[in-house]
């Protein structure tokens, strides 16, 4: 009777989690059909219509998921626990399996990189497992000049480690083909040797020497796992743009993570990092071919997540901040050239869509990645649409309740995960303590929403205009990342964001032209494409990131010691890192 309940639940919670997400998505298109029915359709009001469809699923999404995820977390005095539960039985004592740390390199400034691990390694060490772990240094370096500066740095840096416990290897390809997941693999195939697992990590990675061991106790405690995510949380930044942004996508991440592991439980997402995975199935099962025209796989992490799930390997997510953190780019172009570099691996899944043996979840875990940037166009659209059927003199008789109501009721679904996050923690004193208390979250949450409305018109904008470019050759190919905070000039910025500047001043005069107050319900997306060059200045400048640290705004719990007031209780097993 157990295993047949066992067996059930999945189907059970794959039933419940559609249910809050229909609700939101038959609310929602109520409120637009009241608005845009009275008086008759308009052709660009059937547009706004298909726009708005075209948008929803991605919304619904953001709504169930953070409903779910805010349910079990109010719950749960342990919020893992609701989706994790063995954690609460790991086994004690150190590992027993051997483990590789595998951190992929390329052109990156090897006196932050090196510096970053020792925190890690020496924990490690001090908890008596320093001799299950190795250090893999693995590198895509292909400037042979960055390349000699890095090998001199690597061996700096395992001389003055030689009489430690955790042994430095360094390996460097003449050609990175595949890309990340090529360099992941070329090491499993001929230098894991004898370790079992390897923990994955990018060049901005920082983990704990507890979360990696709590990763390690998990995998030693259920070989159906292939892989375990742990949740990635911003490290301390000093720069204004990181610091707003990791500050909302941390309060989310973590609802959305709590409720989307809830249901898709051992079919969950892996993102690349910060993860610990099983290395005899992922050689087997997780080798990525080329596309069919020849190209590269770009976005390997999911497909690699999905093809483990089709050969009946577990990928579950562990919703827990403590000890995984990762740098977030550093100025709004950065960003933006993240995001474009992501959107094009993203929509190579509609071809991986149709792969033959994939599990129905993870086909869905493919659409769910194609659907966060397709979004982007359905709103463009919707946008232009609303601004020519304004234009055009439609919209005069849509009723300003429904319309308003659409509006908020739209923008609180989508926002629903960091909203609820915050709720979160204004509604636990504990979990806001290491924010330095409740009314700093307040204060944090106040200057991250004001960002957020600034910065998504810009990015949506811009991942529209770049979709639309991609079928074209626009791709942004998988160019290194700039991980160093700098100011940008006017000029710079102009010269990126003139597009965006240019739709939002085309908007803008359409509904002025139109008359009445239909500038006013474009305002609140349309200003903010006409504000994006001094959002971009304002957002580099490294006066108002001092700013906002001498003020303390969106201070995360590593920038500084928490106060004194109930803290979180730690979780039970290998540590909280």
């Amino acid at each position: 009777m157990d295993a047949r309940l066992a067996a059930e639940r999945p189907r059970l919670r794959r039933v419940v989690f559609p249910l809050p997400c229909l609700l939101a998505g038959a609310g929602l298109s109520s409120l637009l059909w009241h608005a845009l029915a009275p008086g008759g359709w308009t052709v660009w009001e059937m547009v706004t219509l298909l726009a708005w469809l075209g948008l929803l699923p991605w919304i619904c999404l953001c709504a169930g998921n953070a409903l779910l995820g805010f349910a079990l977390r109010l719950r749960q005095g342990e919020p893992a626990l609701a989706v994790l539960p063995q954690l609460a039985h790991l086994p004690p004592g150190p590992p027993r399996l051997r483990t590789a740390l595998a951190l992929c390199l390329r052109n990156e400034d090897m006196g932050v990189v090196l510096p970053s691990l020792v925190p890690l390694l020496d924990g490690l060490e001090a908890a008596g497992a320093g001799h299950r772990f190795t250090l893999w240094l693995l590198s895509d370096t292909q400037d042979a000049l960055l390349a000699a500066e890095e090998e001199r740095a690597v061996a700096a840096f395992a001389a003055a480690r030689e009489r430690r416990v955790i042994p430095v290897r360094y390996r460097r390809r003449r050609r990175n083909t595949g890309f990340k997941a090529g360099n992941v693999m070329d090491f499993l195939d001929h230098h894991a040797g004898d370790h079992a697992l390897f923990i994955s990590l990018d060049a901005d990675s920082e983990m704990s020497a507890g979360a990696v061991l709590r990763l390690v106790a998990l995998m030693e405690a259920d070989p159906g796992l292939a892989i375990v995510q742990q949740l990635i949380v911003g490290r301390p930044a000093e720069a204004a743009f990181p610091r707003l942004f990791q500050f909302g996508m941390r309060a989310g991440m973590r609802i959305w993570a709590t409720g989307q592991a809830w249901w898709q439980l051992d079919q969950g997402p892996y993102w690349g990092h910060n993860a610990i995975l099983r290395i005899a199935p992922f050689r087997a099962h997780a080798r990525l071919e080329a596309l069919p025209d020849g190209s590269p796989i770009l976005s390997h992490d999911q497909i690699e997540a999905v093809r483990l799930h089709a050969a009946g390997w577990k990928v579950r997510c562990l919703p827990v901040e403590a000890g995984s953190l990762e740098g977030s780019p550093p100025t709004l172009p950065d960003f933006l050239a993240r995001d474009r570099r992501w959107g094009a691996g993203n929509m190579q899944y509609l071809a991986l869509l149709r792969l033959p043996g994939l599990t129905a979840m993870g086909r869905m875990q493919l659409l769910q990645a194609i659907l966060l940037f397709l979004a982007a166009p359905f709103w463009l659209l919707l946008l232009g649409a609303a601004v020519l059927n304004a234009a055009s003199g439609g919209g005069a008789t849509t009723p300003a309740g429904p319309l308003l109501g659409l509006m908020l009721a739209g923008w609180a679904a989508l926002y629903a995960p960091k909203l609820l996050g915050y709720a979160e923690l204004l509604l636990c004193a504990g979990r806001a303590a290491p924010y330095g208390g409740r009314l700093a979250v307040l204060r944090g949450a106040g200057a991250e929403i004001l960002f957020t409305m600034l910065l998504d018109p810009v990015t949506l904008a811009d991942k529209a205009l770049f979709l639309l470019r991609l079928p074209f050759g626009g791709g942004a190919g998988w160019l290194p990342q700039n991980r160093v905070a700098r100011g940008i000039s006017w000029q710079d910025a102009a010269r990126l964001l003139w597009p965006h500047s240019l739709l939002g001043l085309l908007g803008l005069a359409g509904l002025l032209a139109a008359g009445g107050s239909a500038w006013a319900w474009g305002a609140p997306f349309l200003l903010p494409l006409l504000a994006a060059v001094p959002f971009c200045v304002l957002s580099s400048s490294p006066a108002f990131a001092a700013w906002l640290r001498r003020k303390g705004l969106c201070r995360t719990p590593e920038e500084a010691p928490a106060p004194p007031a109930m803290p979180p209780r730690r979780l039970v097993g290998a540590g909280a890192g």
